[in-house]
């Protein structure tokens, strides 16, 4: 076996790699658009293990975009071998972290069915950070919204909002794991690019012209079928606690009820309790729980 950096003539083979596999594990950044837009450059550092019939066996690739960057880590776009041998993972993920100086560390999720893989990289010194849990609902009927009075749910306006989304957003995030990272302003303006973007599904909340709360309603495939996602669903700190959070949800599900859409997802760290216990009473049941997995560079 050898391990060998990506070079331009096997970039469609390392996407059917890729598309043969990410069922088994994390398909975050795997997705038929994702893998159509992949490209050979920097922040997308990717290496192949190669068996002695020159057969592709294993694939490593790392995201190092600006926010994962500026976090000052970097996070598996795949890492996965056919072989389930820990030498094949030893060798690629010495190649790539050849590419994280001034990082501090590299992550991945992976599903907790997947024991073949978890064995692999506690093998390799990953620890476990956080558990993550996905949650769906159904196309059922949705409760009244009331906002109490001084409230108002808006669109996001473009080119006026930005400041608002992020300001809300990074206070409401600042400790959350995983999420710590401030957004810039260019990060939020490209919310409004991505394909999964819908016109409406951005709304920010206000309280006499203060924007408090934030969430956004996107474009989204589950088990072979559309779906809305919802997130981020973020409250001022200050401003918890008053059913505002509960009134924000209902109004992103009443939008995907306006989009067609027959059900929703959304995501949920492990340690947000509160927030779990919101979605489960507003009809949402977990499907599937992933565990956040970290290798400190230093």
């Amino acid at each position: 076996m050898r391990v060998e950096g990506l070079e331009k003539e096997k970039v469609l083979d390392f996407v059917a790699y890729c598309k043969k596999h990410r069922n088994e594990i994390d398909d975050s950044y795997l997705y038929d658009s994702d893998l159509l837009e992949f490209e050979i450059r920097d922040e997308n550092p990717t290496y192949l293990a190669i068996n002695q019939q020159d057969e592709i066996i294993g694939v490593a690739s790392l995201v190092m975009d600006d926010y994962h960057n500026r976090g000052k880590r970097a996070r598996f776009r795949i890492f996965h071998c056919k072989t389930q041998d820990i030498q094949c993972y030893q060798q690629l993920l010495e190649a790539v972290l050849k590419h994280t100086a001034g990082l501090d560390k590299v992550f991945l999720f992976i599903p907790v069915v997947n024991s073949k893989l978890i064995e692999m990289v506690e093998g390799l010194k990953f620890s476990v950070e956080r558990y993550a849990f996905l949650l769906v609902r159904e196309d059922l009927d949705v409760p009244e919204i009331h906002f109490p009075e001084g409230y108002e749910l808006r669109t996001f306006r473009p080119r006026q909002d930005e400041n608002n989304w992020l300001t809300v957003r990074n206070i409401a995030f600042s400790t959350l794991k995983g999420s710590e990272t401030p957004l810039t302003t260019e990060g939020v303006k490209k919310l409004l690019t991505y394909d999964d973007y819908l016109e409406g599904g951005m709304m920010v909340l206000f309280y006499q012209e203060k924007p408090v709360g934030v969430i956004r309603g996107a474009h989204d495939e589950y088990d072979g079928a559309p779906i809305m996602n919802i997130g981020p669903v973020a409250i001022l700190p200050e401003y918890q606690g008053r059913g505002l959070g509960r009134s924000l949800l209902r109004a992103s599900l009443r939008f995907a009820k306006e989009k067609g859409y027959k059900r929703t997802i959304l995501s949920v760290n492990g340690e947000n309790d509160r927030a779990q216990a919101l979605y489960i009473q507003e009809g949402f049941k977990q499907v599937e729980a992933v565990v956040c997995y970290q290798y400190f560079l230093r």
